[in-house]
């Protein structure tokens, strides 16, 4: 991994967020959240922590029936699916984010750890 101002700066774990943001969208009753690297440097440790198993784990409270990771490498940045997850969809749902804006947040919240060094 290559040495980055931000990432050597960084507490032994993090939140997601400080390596990357994100966007929500949604279609039906499936929400899918991107997680764009802010520096491609942490390339790596988002493709080794930011899983499928890891991201449907912080998800069980919403039940998804599964859990898909689309990777676009060229841009340092990944697209989870999570179908069944919106409590029927917009127009069904009677939760306060019936499109589910708010679910980045809480991906963004994975913790995240910097790997030890490399012994001398």
């Amino acid at each position: 991994m290559t040495k980055s101002p931000l990432f050597e700066t960084l507490p032994d774990t993090v939140p997601l967020s400080y390596l990357a943001h994100g966007r929500t969208g949604d279609k039906g009753n499936h929400s899918n959240i991107s997680v764009i690297a802010y520096e491609p440097q942490s390339w790596p440790l988002l493709l080794a922590q930011v899983t499928e198993a890891r991201v449907a784990e912080l998800f069980a409270h919403r039940r998804p029936s599964r859990v898909t990771r689309y990777l676009l490498p060229q841009l340092q940045a990944m697209n989870f699916v999570l179908e069944d997850v919106l409590e029927g969809g917009v127009n069904d749902a009677l939760n306060l984010d019936g499109h589910g804006k708010s679910l980045s947040g809480l991906l963004l919240s994975l913790p995240i750890t910097r790997p030890a060094p490399p012994a001398p």
